[in-house]
């Protein structure tokens, strides 16, 4: 299956889930809680307010190694958006990309999703989990701050654990 025919297929429409495909072209489904679009709304508007020369785009589909992955939110700079405008799926990972971490995700899918993220040329990968931590990847491995915000993942801890 085509990131096209699941956009495209009536009976896809509407789920209460995630959809990503495989390499193989087979749908995966993850099922969403509101408290993950609780974090994803409070996360989006946070990043606007503090990263205001570029576009924040909620379940961003990137075409990586592994089929469309769909990452939860996304920060793309003026510059990506000129470059690749809203294609869909992306070729490219916007240079910030955030997987909120659902009770059915496990630790090895999100290090394979960062992975892909930055393979596909995502500068920053942030994990958030929804007992309120956040750990942010970039192309060295784990870091302790992020590189577009200071101070922003602290502010996320304190806004998503309210």
């Amino acid at each position: 299956m085509e990131w096209s025919e699941v956009l495209n297929d009536s009976q896809l429409q509407n789920l209460p889930f995630k959809i990503e495909l495989n390499k193989f072209g087979k749908l995966l489904m993850s099922p969403a809680s509101n408290h993950h679009g609780r974090i994803q709304g409070r996360l989006s508007a946070m990043l606007w307010n503090n990263m205001p020369k570029g576009e924040i785009i909620t379940e961003c589909s990137v075409n990586t190694s592994d089929g469309v992955k769909v990452a939860d939110v996304v920060w793309a700079s003026a510059a990506f958006v000129a470059e690749h405008g809203y294609a869909t799926p992306y070729n490219k990972a916007p240079e910030l990309c955030v997987e909120i971490v659902s009770p059915s995700n496990s630790k090895q899918e999100m290090a394979q999703k960062t992975e892909l993220y930055l393979a596909k040329g995502a500068q920053e990968v942030w994990v958030i989990y929804e007992g309120a931590m956040v750990d942010i990847f970039d192309h060295e491995g784990k870091r302790e701050h992020s590189q577009f915000s200071k101070g922003l993942a602290e502010q996320i801890f304190t806004a998503i654990s309210t």
